[in-house]
């Protein structure tokens, strides 16, 4: 089966089923980042704010798909194509219950944005020409030898020669040695999707990070092919995920994250025992 079988239009998977009815990329981050914290999002559901940071960073991930859907189609794909698609998701994604934008007005966010996109376009290594091998595919893999439930993902984009490329928000340079480290899950979950999809192994892989700074930086990190190691890695990273969640280890796990999260106060009030 070829990736391009299975390009658009895409069918999202259920992401709310049980915490092993299928395996994934974000599931088995947020796990291993704190059990708790998954605890709050995957099995008690408890729905939380959106927050300026969360919204922006899937309004751009949407208009780059649009712009890669658009390149696959051979349709406009310029700035003048992208700024409608831009300002139609800034207004139909807003939460029903409004984004907090704290110092910031919301035009100033927006504008913000729309120059980030903007720096991309202009910065981007992948030509306009270049047609995409496949773009946001659902797809799932089957573990069953290795006693694990389903891999399932979504893949932002193949390029030209089987190049898995994500996309990114951040608001700071990454450090060009954690990147791959801090990815690592994720990229592994894309490169035995892929590979169930095509047959073959990826030529590799890019991480475009767009940098929200006063100016816009985008910074392209490159990255090889999994190796048998690091199968080895994610299969064991894995079968951690569906021992503590069968045994219903939700602990708290401490840490600077915590600054951030969206549990803080549910997890100040957990007096232990799962809940």
């Amino acid at each position: 089966m070829s990736v391009a079988t299975l390009t658009p239009p895409v069918k999202a998977y259920d992401n709310k089923s049980g915490p092993l009815d299928y395996l994934s990329a974000s599931r088995l981050k947020c796990f291993q980042e704190c059990r708790l914290k998954f605890y709050f999002r995957y099995v008690e559901r408890i729905p939380t704010v959106t927050n300026p940071a969360l919204f922006i960073g899937s309004l751009v991930h949407k208009v780059l798909q649009q712009w890669n859907l658009a390149r696959w189609r051979g349709e406009a794909s310029d700035l003048e194509a992208m700024r409608p698609v831009f300002e139609e998701h800034w207004t139909q994604d807003q939460p029903a219950d409004g984004i907090d934008w704290g110092s910031k007005t919301e035009d100033a966010a927006r504008d913000n944005t729309w120059t980030l996109l903007e720096h991309y376009f202009s910065a981007t290594p992948i030509p306009t020409g270049e047609k995409p091998e496949a773009v946001e595919v659902v797809v799932e893999r089957d573990l069953l030898a290795h006693g694990l439930p389903p891999l399932k993902g979504v893949i932002d984009l193949v390029r030209k020669g089987g190049r898995i490329v994500d996309f990114k928000t951040a608001a700071r340079t990454p450090t060009s040695g954690m990147v791959e480290h801090h990815n690592d899950v994720q990229l592994g979950c894309y490169a035995l999707l892929y590979r169930e999809a095509t047959g073959h192994d990826e030529s590799g892989f890019e991480l475009h990070h767009l940098i929200k700074t006063k100016e816009p930086k985008l910074v392209v990190t490159p990255l090889s092919p999994l190796t048998t190691d690091q199968t080895r890695r994610l299969l064991s990273q894995m079968e951690s995920y569906v021992q503590g969640v069968e045994a219903e280890d939700f602990v708290p796990s401490p840490g600077q994250h915590c600054s951030w999260c969206d549990y803080f106060g549910q997890c100040r009030a957990w007096k232990g025992g799962g809940s």
